[in-house]
């Protein structure tokens, strides 16, 4: 049998593993060492896997990863969620849909802390869900709002899926978290036109709170301006090419333990909680990248990048085409793939075609946590949809479905702006000389 059907047959092995519900890891890594045991042999599968995975494990680079995650529980145990909220809601809410596009706003902020879309729209969720059930918000509005705007933790740095990515495809962690700033800016953005459009149409659907005062809003800015500094210090330095990112995570690591003693916040059961969460979290997705490391070898000796790449070139498919065919591919892929697994699934086979045809791997990875957020809420996956179901049970999930299509509908729009205009992300990477 010829190694590249060998490494498609792996491919098809692997949907199947992930659809049955097998962890990603566990497949990837199975799926991995099995091709390569067939290439090979038993004893130079082990080997060659064993090798690959300590020198993945080990690189320096990997070390940001429990470190912003540290960060990000240490600031939920500060109680940061609510108080981005409240600074959205004093100063949106009296807007029609205002509690909506506040949560937008939280979501973003919030997704500065926590780099993962389903902490995001989980913490940010529990928060607002109830204020805009009190204020009679439509339940499709309400919750497609919190669903989308959870997948802006996936994009806004420090966001751990570029973080994976990066290691996996050998990129710059500080250049891939730059880029993604304005994408993630406009992705927010875009969020609130699609809500101001919707209560434009359909005013009842999002209805105006009282105006606050501006005494209120200054008072619940103040709340957030430890937050902002150490989020603007860290991804700043970082940016500026102050701090390397294993040394900017430290800093974010160490700044967010001062701000949560600041606040009073710092006991020994919230130090134990968070550290117990980094690393149930790091252990996880390090399993998912030893799993993906193997499977990457295994693609690697089987050819099938190559042949891809191969064929991609024999058609004289520009970049354009050749895009647009991924993004196919990896919407269809992501209705019933978990994001991480779409990610580490097609990274070793797309990114020998991109590099092949000029594309810039910064802006490839940016486009993947794009296009594998949209998989987070549509169907019938959709796992942020699920996530905001399960915090409010009461509402069928047709709802929640029917809620994300004006969202989803912007996704769209907002991934034709990034194909067609890369500048959005490889314009501020360009200007501050990464």
């Amino acid at each position: 049998m010829a190694p590249e059907l060998i490494g498609g047959l792996g491919v098809l092995v692997l949907l199947i593993l992930l659809t049955l519900g097998v962890p990603i890891g566990v497949s990837l890594g199975l799926v991995g060492l099995s091709g390569l045991m067939i290439l090979l042999s038993p004893e130079a599968a082990v080997i060659k896997s064993g090798v690959a995975a300590f020198e993945m494990i080990s690189k320096y680079e990997l070390g940001v990863l429990p470190l912003f995650l540290l960060m990000a529980h240490v600031c939920f145990s500060a109680g940061a969620s609510r108080d981005f909220f409240a600074v959205a809601a004093n100063f949106l809410g009296h807007r029609k849909g205002g509690l909506a596009l506040a949560s937008i706003g939280a979501c973003a902020g919030f997704g500065a802390i926590s780099g993962s879309s389903l902490a995001t729209a989980a913490t940010v969720g529990l928060v607002a869900l109830p204020e805009m059930r009190a204020q009679k918000y439509s339940p499709a509005l309400a919750t497609g709002a919190l669903a989308a705007g959870g997948t802006l933790g996936a994009l806004i740095p420090p966001s751990g899926a570029l973080i994976v990515f990066g290691v996996i495809a050998e990129q710059s962690i500080g250049k891939l978290f730059t880029a993604a700033i304005i994408p993630g800016i406009t992705q927010a953005l875009f969020y609130m036109v699609a809500i101001v459009i919707i209560c434009t149409i359909r005013p009842q659907d999002g209805p105006a709170m009282p105006r606050a005062p501006w005494a209120e809003r200054w008072a619940s800015l103040g709340k957030i301006a430890d937050i902002g500094l150490l989020i603007l210090f860290v991804i700043g330095g970082l940016s500026l090419g102050l701090f390397t990112p294993p040394e900017a995570a430290s800093v974010g690591a160490v700044g967010a333990l001062v701000l949560c003693a600041f606040r009073r916040k710092l006991t020994k059961e919230s130090i134990l909680r968070s550290l117990r969460e980094t690393l149930s979290t790091t252990g996880m997705i390090y399993v998912i990248i030893i799993g993906a490391v193997i499977f990457s070898t295994f693609i690697s000796v089987s050819g099938l990048a190559d042949q891809v790449t191969a064929i991609v070139r024999n058609m004289d498919a520009g970049p354009l085409a050749a895009i647009l065919v991924m993004t196919l591919v990896l919407l269809i892929l992501g209705s019933f793939l978990d994001g991480l697994a779409l990610m580490l699934l097609t990274t070793p086979i797309f990114l020998p075609i991109v590099q092949d045809l000029g594309i810039s791997p910064i802006w490839f990875g940016i486009f993947l946590v794009r296009t594998m957020e949209i998989g987070m809420v549509h169907p019938p996956v959709g796992m942020n949809v699920y996530v905001i179901h399960g915090l409010a049970k009461d509402i069928p999930l047709t709802t929640v479905f029917k809620g994300i299509v004006p969202f989803l509908l912007t996704d769209f729009v907002h991934l034709t702006v990034l194909i067609l205009v890369p500048a959005m992300a490889l314009w501020l990477p360009g200007v501050l000389g990464q």
